[in-house]
């Protein structure tokens, strides 16, 4: 029912019409919305009461052992939560294409969020502000170490030179297209 009245107040919207149905579903629909704001304000409160009260009622016993459980929760997730940080740095990182660096040179607890969980924010900002590889070779490839490649690459067979005139046979054969042909291995 609530949904046909949306449906209702955003076609008279979109159309420009303000009829008087439109106007009252839309003064309806503020109204609830209002005593649903104000009903979660009280329950907020009441909670915040409720807390206080607790706390105010219990020894200095249970006071300790409640301090002790948070403490103990919280180590528990840090711990955790460096392994989740861990997992989910990896993950980011080989979807980005970066390599991470040494997991000493790391400090995970900066990717813990408060709550022990990790925080994808922060993992992606670091993930994203490592260098991308390079993909060329980092040294010379043609360094004079023999033959690098195929011996026809680039040189004319004998099918390409019965195409070709006598003037455009003796300017590949200047520039070394038919010494594959010359050398007998073509």
């Amino acid at each position: 029912m609530d949904e046909n009245k949306n449906d209702v107040v955003a076609e008279a919207g979109s159309t420009g019409e303000a009829t008087p149905e439109t106007a009252a579903l839309q003064a309806e629909i503020d109204k609830w919305k209002a005593l649903s704001r104000k009903n979660e304000d009280r329950f907020k409160q009441a909670s915040t009461e409720l807390e206080g009260f607790r706390q105010s009622q219990m020894t200095d016993t249970e006071k300790a052992i409640e301090a002790a459980k948070v403490e103990a929760r919280n180590a528990a997730l840090s711990e955790v939560g460096t392994k989740l940080v861990n997992a989910e740095l990896r993950a980011a990182s080989s979807a980005a294409g970066v390599p991470l660096p040494g997991a000493e040179y790391l400090n995970l607890d900066s990717f813990v969020g408060e709550d022990g969980s990790p925080d994808s924010a922060r993992i992606e900002a670091f993930v994203s502000s490592l260098p991308k590889p390079n993909s060329a070779p980092s040294y010379a490839q043609n360094i004079g170490l023999g033959r690098q490649g195929s011996p026809a690459a680039g040189q004319l067979t004998r099918e390409d030179l019965s195409r070709m005139s006598p003037r455009e046979i003796n300017e590949a054969r200047k520039a070394g297209k038919c010494d594959a042909l010359m050398r007998g291995e073509l």
